[in-house]
């Protein structure tokens, strides 16, 4: 079931039951998710944005995926505290009367912990990184159950495209605590109709899926799960090697 899915994505299939669809994307940058939010705006989704900062180049990146969206909300601030990351939350829970589809994009880049000398300074580093998505997708799939839709939350980690030696150790911690959130929360939801997958790099002693490299776009991939060809796949950690935009 796995791989054909996988195998089917190479032929760029079109999900028409994805117009309409009201789709939460928090931590988009001009570096970071941008080919996915366009995929769901040519898909005719409603989405629901969530950026850190609207500089002049985020507003030129808003323009273009607003321009293919029916219709686009805004939210402009961190979600990088607990306190934060509720408040982006439950407001994009509002937008649009509801959500269908969450998609949190979590950078994996080392950045200042590449100096961290301890353990438990790594591992704070790492829950302050998945933050919003495991509070926001906590958050989503209440809501989900509560109006009784089968939604989908969707955790894309990576790397950039070129990843030193610390990015590369940190994502490997990351991933680890990436994929047993991803199942917990799938486990736990799954009875309610919501499904919880992630997209993570690939790693030295891989946690995921087959590797995604080189065979589909991850996009691609985010479509396929949203829509009703993906309802099926839940507690899956996809692999991926390159960078997204």
């Amino acid at each position: 079931m796995l791989m054909s899915a996988i195998e089917g994505l190479k032929y760029a299939p079109s999900y028409p039951e994805l117009a309409g669809k009201r789709i939460l994307i928090t931590g988009l940058s001009a570096g970071l998710g941008v080919d996915i939010a366009r995929a769901f705006a040519d898909a005719r989704c409603r989405l629901v944005l969530q950026i850190d900062e609207l500089t002049e180049e985020m507003q030129a990146v808003v323009e273009i995926i607003a321009a293919a969206a029916p219709d686009v909300k805004l939210y402009t601030g961190t979600a990088a505290t607990a306190d934060a990351a509720v408040v982006v939350a439950r407001n994009a829970m509002t937008a649009f009367g509801g959500i269908d589809a969450v998609i949190n994009l979590v950078p994996l880049a080392a950045g200042t912990v590449a100096a961290a000398t301890s353990a438990e300074a790594i591992e704070a580093a790492v829950a302050a990184r998945l933050t919003m998505a495991c509070l926001g997708g906590k958050i989503a799939a209440n809501r989900m159950r509560l109006t009784m839709i089968d939604g989908l939350v969707l955790n894309v980690a990576m790397l950039p495209s070129q990843a030193t030696k610390a990015d590369r150790a940190f994502a490997s911690v990351a991933k680890a605590a990436l994929t047993a959130m991803t199942r917990s929360a799938a486990e736990e939801w799954t009875e309610h109709g919501v499904r919880f997958n992630a997209i993570a790099p690939q790693c030295a002693g891989g946690l995921g899926e087959p590797s995604l490299a080189g065979e589909v776009d991850i996009a691609a991939l985010a479509l396929f799960l949203a829509s009703g060809r993906g309802r099926l796949l839940s507690g899956h950690v996809f692999e991926a090697t390159a960078g997204t935009r």
